[in-house]
């Protein structure tokens, strides 16, 4: 297996490549270079797998000749037994035919657990095989950044740097972060929006010099790896429900466009999709393509869900690519002067194409807790400030026959002034969690500046090698 840039002028890579290179030296997102099918003998022994196994099983056929199953077997094991649901990702009936999986048993309380803890162990299979130390960068919402310190504190092989947007995330998001003492661990503040966040994390792997001095990687959804270790929920709940002799819908809260993705990217390999219904909230750039081709670039504005609180999203690239027939040559021209102009003209036939696909919704905040008040009244649901708008979406664009899975990407304990807020319910964290709130934290805070940034990397990597 094989992948190649968004952009087409980056060499092809390996999946061992791809996953320590993150973002394509020309500034694309690796993809496949052809989508793995699945036979109906496939499904059937998916069906009869847990999900470890099943998530070993799809990871093989991105991994290629890369990582044996019996060795990612072995990962996958190891990365889910820190869940604290014995299904992982359990599911239940809310309303007839709309179902919701949860994705927030793993240690950090929300779904980027899923696909880090694989992260950490693929980093660290192959870093000592191949012998090599990295450093990762990665730019955070509010849950990518908790999740990727969890799953890779403590490594000897890597170090590790998280951007997040300063005063922009929760007060439970920044401290899974900030509290953590590993010396390979450092939080940096930034003063700027996660869109910000994200640029400069960009900027550094356009730098090459910069690059190749630190070893430069990724966690972030840019990396392929990240959206392949998503892949199996979609698969797994569907299979539950008929699947793949009955399409199913899904409902996704949407913001960098890596979890709804994923779930395309099933829909890619054969599974039946009838819909992919994206939730947004009022930073609505996503839903404002979907309904009126306007990807117009817009200030970020604070919400009571501020892991979707984003602008530019970056998969939207993958999909584009996809959408164009691979035609990297106009996948570039599009997105570059998408980044100049701040507006991206998507043809016409284009849109209407992915439209037959994907369908949109947004909500403001009071939109939000009215939600999150009612689901509550009526089915004794605590969905977060971020599954909500899932559910909502989902709600919206159910149809007969057709079961609508929505996804909850975030336990509502890590968001308690917004519940409280919103149905004057203020949920506790999990036992595992219960210190939080009394521990010491430790950050930087510094200004939206590349040079600054990249001395605070250099000065954490000497820190941690010494």
């Amino acid at each position: 297996m094989k992948y190649l840039s968004t952009r087409g002028e980056a060499p092809t890579l390996s999946f061992s490549s791809v996953l320590l290179t993150g973002l394509a030296d020309d500034g694309g997102l690796y993809m496949p270079e052809t989508w793995p099918k699945l036979k109906l003998r496939d499904w059937e022994e998916l069906r009869s797998l847990s999900y470890p196994d099943l998530t070993a099983l799809i990871l093989s056929l991105f991994a290629g000749d890369d990582i044996d199953i019996k060795t990612l077997k072995k990962l996958c094991s190891t990365a889910y037994k820190r869940f604290n649901h014995k299904a992982i990702v359990p599911f239940q009936e809310l309303t007839h035919g709309l179902f919701v999986q949860e994705l927030f048993h793993g240690p950090t309380l929300a779904f980027k657990d899923l696909a880090m803890q694989i992260l950490g162990q693929l980093f660290e299979y192959v870093l000592e095989k191949e012998d090599r130390t990295i450093t990762i960068v990665g730019a955070t919402s509010g849950d990518t950044g908790s999740a990727a310190i969890e799953a890779l504190r403590g490594s000897k092989r890597i170090t590790v740097v998280i951007l997040h947007p300063s005063g922009r995330v929760s007060e439970v998001q920044r401290r899974q972060m900030t509290t953590v003492t590993d010396q390979n661990i450092t939080n940096i503040a930034v003063e700027g929006t996660f869109d910000d966040c994200q640029d400069l994390v960009k900027a550094m792997f356009a730098d090459q010099t910069f690059r190749n001095e630190v070893h430069l990687s990724a966690v972030n959804s840019i990396n392929w790896a990240r959206i392949a270790a998503q892949i199996p929920y979609y698969i797994y709940s569907a299979l539950w429900l008929g699947a793949p002799h009955r399409a199913v819908s899904f409902a996704v809260p949407t913001g960098n466009f890596g979890n709804i993705l994923a779930g395309w990217a099933a829909g890619k390999m054969g599974l039946p999709v009838d819909k992919f219904c994206i939730g947004s909230n009022k930073n609505d750039i996503l839903t404002r393509f979907i309904t009126a081709n306007d990807m117009s670039i817009q200030e970020v504005q604070p919400s009571l869900s501020p892991s979707m609180d984003i602008q530019i999203s970056s998969n939207f690239e993958r999909l584009l690519f996809e959408y164009l027939n691979r035609d990297a040559e106009q996948c570039q021209t599009l997105m570059t002067t998408f980044r100049k102009n701040g507006t991206m003209a998507v043809p016409p036939p284009i849109w209407q194409a992915i439209g037959e696909k994907f369908t949109g919704l947004s909500l403001n905040d009071e939109e939000t807790s009215q939600q999150i008040r009612k689901v509550y009244e009526q089915s004794h649901y605590l969905a977060d400030p971020h599954s909500i708008i899932g559910i909502a979406a989902g709600q919206k664009f159910l149809q007969p026959g057709i079961p609508m899975i929505c996804m909850a990407t975030a336990h509502p304990a890590k968001f308690p002034d917004a519940m409280e807020k919103a149905c004057s319910i203020r949920p506790k964290l999990p036992h595992h969690l219960a210190s939080l709130m009394t521990k010491q934290e430790h950050s930087l805070t510094l200004p939206n500046n590349l040079a600054e940034i990249q001395s605070a990397i250099r000065n954490a990597i000497n820190r941690n090698w010494g």
